[in-house]
């Protein structure tokens, strides 16, 4: 484990441990203990299902993009990918860990550096484009719900969902009219480049056009796999919905069953784009913050709320650390040889 990386994982469990304490300070013991004695621990079960659900699809999305470079990569090695990279998008401002750790990953587990970068790439393009889909269909059924009573949530709502569309057009940009883009992208380089002058500038350059070619030769590959990339998108759907309908769960848990789950899965994914927007790891702090202002408007007992809150942030985020912590220290399926060559040829992730 790095020096960097530790601090980083100390920092966001510090900060983490920090929000959910000052939590539960706002009710007394005696509300916990009961709130804890009449949970209902099967739907708590099912909450942590889902969550494992959506690690292991995003494990077979990672199995089926690398079927036909490397068909005999297990579900154990492709679990663990993801697992990887939730843990360093907790512990990164911005979630900026993540990508790097998986791409890392695959490398660690003998998948070539190139075929890693380009599974990495077409699973980002397939998740921001259903991020963006289901957005809009959120907004078009749910944002009525909060635009009138929670004004200033609405801002961040709009403004994640804006963030996301640029990101999706700019990729989308890079693979259908990649002239055009390499142009914009030129005059926006030489702009840059007046404040940042000399070799920086230049390295610079050399690594925006490097990435934005790599982009758009493997962009021209997803393009061909219609059957591969119609399976990602499907399992990417689904992975969606098993995130975005833990909180169901946990409510039933508390013994809250008079609400609607398609409400319940917009207000999850606003919630969700809106922790994306705070730059400290994991949204720490923002996630507790919007879940009050949306979950609060039904659930009335504060008991219950504050415990919905401290268990969602359980099962969403910390469970994923502590498996990704573990998954760092498998070693994945792989011939003896070839595993000191690996170990060898790639740094360590932590």
């Amino acid at each position: 484990m790095t020096k960097k990386n530790r601090i980083y994982l100390y920092v966001a469990l510090l900060i983490g441990g920090g929000v959910l304490f000052n939590e539960l300070r706002k009710i007394s013991i005696a509300d916990l203990l009961q709130e804890l004695t009449e949970l209902k621990f099967s739907w708590l079960l099912v909450a942590i299902g889902c969550m494992l659900l959506h690690w292991s699809i995003e494990g077979k999305i990672i199995q089926g993009l690398l079927k036909r470079q490397q068909g005999d990569f297990s579900f154990k090695n492709a679990v663990r990918i993801p697992l990887i990279e939730h843990l360093f998008n907790a512990i990164t401002p911005f979630s900026s860990g993540g990508q790097p750790a998986q791409l890392l990953a695959l490398v660690k587990s003998g998948v070539d550096p190139g075929v890693s970068g380009s599974v990495c790439l077409m699973k980002f393009v397939v998740y921001q484009v259903m991020i963006v889909l289901n957005f809009v269909a959120c907004i078009i059924f749910g944002f009525r719900l909060i635009s009138h009573e929670l004004a200033e949530l609405s801002y961040f709502v709009m403004l994640g969902f804006l963030i996301n569309v640029v990101v999706v057009v700019s990729l989308l940009m890079l693979m259908y009219c990649y002239p055009m883009t390499n142009a914009i992208v030129k005059f926006v380089m030489g702009i840059i480049k007046k404040f940042v002058r000399g070799p920086r500038g230049e390295a610079l350059e050399l690594s925006v056009f490097e990435k934005m070619t790599n982009f758009y030769e493997e962009s021209q590959y997803m393009r061909r796999e219609k059957s591969v990339m119609r399976r990602t998108f499907a399992l990417t759907f689904a992975q969606l919905v098993c995130y975005y309908v833990v909180p169901y769960f946990i409510l039933l848990s508390l013994g809250v069953s008079q609400v609607d789950v398609l409400q319940i899965v917009i207000f999850h994914a606003f919630i969700i784009l809106i922790i994306s927007l705070f730059p400290v790891p994991g949204g720490t702090g923002g996630a507790e913050y919007s879940f009050t202002l949306l979950f609060g408007s039904f659930i009335a007992v504060t008991s219950k709320l504050v415990v919905a809150i401290v268990l969602w942030r359980i099962v969403t985020h910390y469970i994923g650390i502590l498996l990704g912590m573990l998954a760092l220290f498998v070693e994945p399926d792989l011939p003896k040889a070839k595993i000191a060559l690996v170990k060898k040829s790639a740094p360590e992730l932590m």
